[in-house]
């Protein structure tokens, strides 16, 4: 599950950075995919450190009355632009001072390398399966790590246009296992669509 809407009046591409708690729509949409999944056997439900992500689980293990755990992989992914207005027309991209960060976008140069968000992010998701076997897991992070983690077991490449991304806020990217063999991918957006370019989601 990907975190729900961030209260954030300037903008900015905030990353990693402390203090940033879901706006009064967040808080909402957290509740709405609560019980959406109401009727579900959730056993275990696990988030990344950072305090939208475990804010957005709350109403869930309430629900279903559990205890949050927390995974410092589910985090989001490192960024060199972090506090920065990076959206188009911004002009943050355009500046010379930038540049060495943009030399390589398949890597990417400006953040933390795909292949290291897709292999955290797999060890995360194969602990909560192994902790709810026979039942299921949730497992809150982010929109990069979480995109990221699906192009990988699709076996695509993993640099991407972020203006493509599918993974909305509060939306539930949901991996099928049979015994320990993935089966399926399945995609909901149980609060509507949300567009990936606006920074600051």
């Amino acid at each position: 599950m990907r975190h729900g809407e961030v209260y954030n009046p300037q903008g900015i591409l905030y990353g990693r950075l402390p203090g940033f708690r879901l706006s009064g729509a967040g808080q909402q949409q957290a509740k709405l995919v609560a019980e959406f999944l109401a009727d579900h056997d959730i056993v275990h439900v696990v988030a990344s450190p950072l305090e939208r992500a475990q804010q957005t689980a709350r109403p869930l293990v309430e629900s279903h009355q559990l205890e949050l755990a927390i995974d410092d992989r589910l985090i989001e992914s490192e960024n060199k632009f972090e506090g920065l207005r990076v959206a188009v027309g911004d002009g943050a991209l355009r500046s010379p001072a930038h540049w060495p960060k943009l030399y390589n976008p398949f890597r990417p140069s400006w953040g933390e390398p795909y292949f290291k968000i897709a292999h955290r992010m797999l060890g995360a998701v194969q602990r909560a399966r192994a902790i709810a076997t026979g039942h299921e897991a949730v497992v809150v992070s982010h929109q990069l790590p979480i995109w990221t983690l699906r192009r990988f077991l699709e076996g695509r490449r993993l640099w991407h246009d972020p203006r493509r991304r599918q993974c909305s806020l509060a939306s539930l990217t949901s991996l099928v296992f049979e015994d320990e063999q993935l089966v399926r991918i399945r995609y909901a957006e149980p609060v509507g669509k949300t567009d990936p370019r606006v920074t600051g989601a």
